[in-house]
């Protein structure tokens, strides 16, 4: 490939002032590093050096200078480098909960959340009030016999009462695990029934797009497919009449909160399990990944802390549901002293510009949402900052997929021009990112800064060799506190093993396509395999053919996710109808509302194409990856027809894929 020209011929969107970076927490970081281990830290590049080449010093650097809250501590910080088996500070005791809510010993009538909804009036609660509550619901979780282990469970919205049960939840030292309440039973099932919950949250109902959506009904079902679960707890939040008729077996929020408690924090190891997340699915369900107490503090405080700059005199907002891994991120900032903001209605509600209207009503200082928020936005042909003021603005962090390049510009133009936006990429698999901003270095458009402190990642060639401007395998040579504890029901670690190691033993392969800059920086090309990542929540391709494969009149069907040029993403479903039958409107109506009701409205596809066949290799295995390639510009001599079970089905998916491009770029009339 051509080589990329170095950071000299290219011009920065924006550059931090001196002030900038010599008041901000990294810098002091810094610092404090030098003084405490007489290191000589001049720059960025020389912090990161040192977090990779001396990672015990680095990390015990973090845990000391937060201060992390701990009954016992521990006097080796890593118990061997391999990946995976690395053992982080063997020997701590520690509560992520307790660490989220030191700030009510210090500032107790300080606001810690700010809950925004549609047309009700905003909610707060202080430091003082959100511990309160916390340890409310954690005794409840006890006296109905929660134990450390056991499974606490929520479909909820983000509201301030999904962060008190997640804390909790961590409080008791019980597992927790949420999704948003899009997902139907089955979306539900699929991740809550293997994990077993013995407690369920959910909520009476909230308003979303403008109407009243009543949970109330989707109780029984819930309970259905989660036969584990001896509890349910509803935030009733709703007025009486609203809404449906609670179960009589039901736990009001209302009544558990207005009994009081004394915070209690189960002290726990290290690697005790924390929460569960998912990954897509792309073979089967999907799997259970578990995160740790110690694994996610340290790593919070690093990357919220440090790169993001967070501390008590912030606001921040992340525009996020729960389902996704960076509601998680939004709950961790607390663990910084800053105020969050939780909102529970649609991303569009009175105009496309509703994140930045809560941005601007609330002075945010930090501004996290995906790509795709700020590119609607900006096709919308909204201005924000002529009619609001973002002067309070500090930071905008965009994840979930690349940033395109008009977006990049758009922000400096049409909402800060004052503002450090950066692209952080990582993921569910380490509830953090690898790769991303900092205080220190410009912005430049389509670029991340460069790797995380203390994250050795790289860009490998097939053959396991560093490679710097052109495309690589995106990995990790060294272990993290944050990397999984273990997969749910993965006994032997081979699941684990599997789905990041088998292409570079002992070396972590993320699954993304990147570029690094000779002189530092990473560019993101998307995912190197089949996933679809819509918004940063990744989803299986198999968890959405198979509820469309259900739906009378469908034969078979396949579903890719294609990362374009400039930031686009394109998601087509591909439908063989049944024999002698065609692909009709009536037809792709059922399918959306299939897709709607039994996973998300999230996965409704760009475009539902009828196909010939799915094409598959002569094995039965289904040739994804092959056309999602197609639809990235790959050249149709570069597909190995050989391996097709029918190579004409494979050109169809060629010429369609041409078609496409040629549509794409054909100029307006």
């Amino acid at each position: 490939m051509n080589p990329i020209n170095s950071q000299s011929q290219r011009t920065p969107l924006w550059t931090p002032s001196q002030d900038d970076v010599q008041t901000s927490r990294m810098f002091d970081f810094a610092r404090w590093v030098s003084n405490r281990n007489g290191r000589q830290i001049a720059d960025f590049r020389s912090l990161h050096s040192w977090s990779v080449e001396y990672p015990e010093e680095f990390w015990r650097g973090v845990w000391d200078y937060f201060d992390i809250v701990a009954s016992e501590s521990a006097d080796v910080v890593l118990d061997g480098a391999s990946m995976p088996g690395a053992r982080w500070f063997p020997g701590a005791k520690l509560n992520y909960a307790e660490n989220t809510l030191r700030a009510a010993r210090s500032r107790p009538e300080a606001v810690a959340i700010r809950g925004e909804h549609e047309s009700g009036e905003p909610t707060r609660l202080t430091w003082g009030q959100l511990e309160s509550q916390v340890a409310s619901v954690a005794r409840r979780l006890r006296e109905i016999g929660v134990v450390p282990g056991d499974r606490v469970a929520g479909v909820l919205p983000n509201i301030p009462e999904t962060t008190v049960a997640l804390l909790a939840a961590a409080s008791v030292g019980a597992i927790w695990s949420v999704v948003n309440t899009d997902f139907g039973p089955g979306g539900v099932a699929d991740r809550f029934a293997q994990i077993e919950p013995k407690v369920l949250f959910t909520v009476d109902g909230y308003e979303f797009g403008g109407k009243l959506r009543d949970m109330t009904d989707s109780y029984q079902a819930l309970r259905g497919v989660l036969p584990t679960v001896e509890h349910l707890i509803v935030v009733d939040q709703q007025p009486v009449g609203r809404v449906g008729q609670l179960p009589v077996d039901a736990l009001r929020y209302s009544e558990i909160i207005n009994s009081p408690a004394e915070p209690a924090y189960e002290q726990v190891s290290f690697e005790h399990p924390l929460w569960i997340l998912y990954s897509s699915g792309t073979t089967g369900k999907p799997k259970g990944i578990v995160h740790s107490h110690g694994g996610v503090v340290v790593e919070f405080l690093k990357a919220l802390g440090l790169h993001a700059g967070l501390g008590p005199t912030d606001v921040a907002y992340f525009a996020v549901a729960t389902t996704w891994m960076v509601w998680n991120m939004l709950v961790g900032i607390l663990l910084t002293g800053a105020t969050i903001i939780t909102y529970d209605g649609a991303p569009t509600f009175g105009g496309p510009q509703k994140s930045l209207d809560l941005v601007a009503k609330n002075k945010a200082t930090f501004f996290g949402t995906g790509a795709g928020v700020l590119t609607m936005i900006e096709r919308s042909g909204v201005v924000p900052n002529v009619h609001q003021d973002f002067s309070a603005l500090k930071s905008i962090l965009v994840t979930g997929s690349p940033l395109p390049d008009s977006t990049w510009d758009w922000v400096y133009e049409s909402v800060s021009d004052n503002v450090r936006l950066g692209s952080d990429s990582g993921g569910t698999d380490i509830t953090s990112a690898f790769i991303g901003s900092n205080p220190y270095q410009p912005v430049y458009r389509g670029e991340i800064q460069g790797p995380y402190l203390g994250v050795d990642a790289q860009s490998w060639n097939a053959r396991g060799e560093r490679v710097w401007d052109e495309v690589g395998e995106l990995v990790i040579a060294q272990p993290l506190p944050s990397m999984p504890v273990y997969f749910w029901n993965d006994a032997d670690g081979s699941r684990y093993r599997s789905a990041y190691f088998d292409m570079f033993p002992g070396v972590w392969r993320h699954g993304d396509w990147v570029t690094q800059l000779s002189d530092g920086p990473f560019i993101v090309h998307g995912r190197s395999d089949s996933t679809i990542n819509r918004g940063g929540i990744r989803m299986g391709s198999a968890d959405i053919t198979h509820v469309v494969d259900q739906v009378a009149g469908v034969s078979a069907s396949m579903v890719i996710g294609a990362e374009l040029a400039g930031g686009d993403y394109y998601m087509p479903l591909f439908v063989v109808p049944d024999p002698a039958t065609n692909l009709t409107d009536e037809l792709r109506a059922r399918i959306v509302t299939a897709i709607r009701d039994e996973i998300s409205p999230r996965y409704v596809p760009d475009e539902i194409i009828e196909a010939p066949a799915v094409p598959k290799t002569r094995t039965g295995k289904l040739l994804e990856i092959p056309v999602k390639k197609l639809f990235q510009g790959a050249d149709p001599s570069s597909l190995n027809r050989a391996t097709a079970e029918d190579a004409e089905v494979l050109d169809w998916y060629a010429r369609t894929a041409n078609e496409y491009t040629a549509r794409k770029t054909r100029p307006s009339a």
